[in-house]
């Protein structure tokens, strides 16, 4: 079952990309700035303990 719900994501995921590229882009780009941000944010608190 957990291999169906799985591949059933997946396809999905490959649907909306397909279907929306522009707006799959944009969650890309502003997922990765958020994490940017934050390895950014945590190692400015890492510098600042030593």
């Amino acid at each position: 079952m957990k291999k169906v719900l799985t591949w059933l994501a997946l396809a999905f995921v490959v649907f909306y990309v397909i279907s929306a590229p522009e707006s799959s882009a944009d969650f890309v780009r502003s997922a990765g700035q958020a994490l940017g941000d934050a390895a950014s944010s945590l190692a400015s608190f890492f510098e600042s303990l030593a």
